[in-house]
């Protein structure tokens, strides 16, 4: 029944994607942060305080998304088995991303072949933290290949791994780590202090599964019949080349399966960041490979789902 669940989640998530007006537990953990970090900003005043406060805010949304998710499934199977499956589903179902994340990265590659630059650059506002006003097509395209690559990390690699090391309530705490980031995870002068924690953490959730990408984008590579040698050596070879400890390694991979180069400076809320540039040169960027990307997101992500669903199969084995 478990790995049934999980199959039928990531069809869901194929087929559905993220409905905008649909119920989803994502934007109650972001209510439940805000609430959280406007009480902490009221009682800490000093950057010492505000990152004292900011673990307090790490463990109480991280804490209260894996109880209530925990709480909710033995509920729902203490009132029928098939009401507690079809709850696990639609936890699951939740956890992924692939296709709400190819879905954006498609109507920014429809911006750019029929459409505007200014629409193009409003498109790619909604998903990247980078300032967009002035992004040209090359850029433009850059950033949305990064971002498929980092995504498929964070959307479904990472969540799947957590639904194997604990089932769904420890794979809604991940996502609670990770919206955290998301939420308050920078390095500017507002959220420096307070999403200290919140950053870090989210560096040690993603350790495993950063690295994981690198081996299964590779093998997308070969199955998309791109340039697989590549992605293995200049994803090893450039896995550093970010602030992060993990968002090069899906993007140097990525970078080495199409040829191009990544990374570089960057401005964000008005100051320019002075990024490495990840992979090499070998042609210039294009808009087909928004398009290439995504099929490397969705050959890794099943990858990763196969890879999951055996290891889970082999322990179970192993336990018997």
């Amino acid at each position: 029944m478990t790995l049934l669940a999980w199959f039928v989640a990531g069809f869901l998530d194929r087929l559905l994607g993220d409905p905008p007006h649909w119920p989803h537990p994502i934007r109650w953990i972001g209510a439940l942060i805000t609430l959280t970090q406007r009480a902490v900003r009221r009682v800490c005043r000093t950057d010492t305080a505000l990152r004292i406060g900011g673990g307090v805010m790490w463990l109480v949304v991280v804490g209260a998304t894996w109880g209530a998710a925990w709480g909710v499934l033995a509920l729902a199977n203490a009132i029928h088995p098939w009401l507690g499956w079809c709850i696990e589903v639609w936890m699951i179902y939740t956890l992924l991303a692939a296709r709400s994340l190819a879905d954006a990265a498609r109507e920014v590659e429809r911006a750019l072949r029929h459409g505007t630059l200014a629409e193009s650059r409003e498109k790619l506002s909604w998903i990247v933290g980078r300032d967009t006003r002035d992004l040209q097509p090359p850029q433009i395209t850059r950033a949305v290949v990064e971002t498929m690559a980092e995504n498929s990390v964070d959307g479904v690699i990472a969540p799947l791994f957590f639904l194997l090391l604990g089932g769904a309530p420890l794979a809604m705490a991940y996502k609670a780590v990770n919206t955290l980031d998301s939420m308050v995870g920078y390095k500017n002068e507002k959220y420096r202090a307070i999403g200290m924690v919140s950053a870090r953490l989210d560096d040690v959730a993603n350790f495993i599964p950063a690295r994981l990408s690198w081996l299964l984008l590779t093998v997308a590579a070969w199955l998309c019949r791109l340039d697989a040698a590549a992605a293995l050596r200049i994803g090893w070879r450039d896995r550093y080349n970010h602030s992060s400890p993990n968002c090069a390694w899906p993007e140097a991979t990525v970078a080495g399966a199409l040829g191009v180069r990544l990374g570089g400076p960057n401005d964000y809320f008005g100051q320019r960041v002075e990024k490495p540039w990840i992979g090499d040169d070998k042609r210039a960027i294009h808009v087909d490979d928004i398009t290439q990307t995504i099929r490397l997101m969705w050959t890794a992500s099943t990858l990763a789902l196969a890879l999951f669903a055996i290891v889970h199969v082999s322990l179970a084995g192993a336990a018997i």
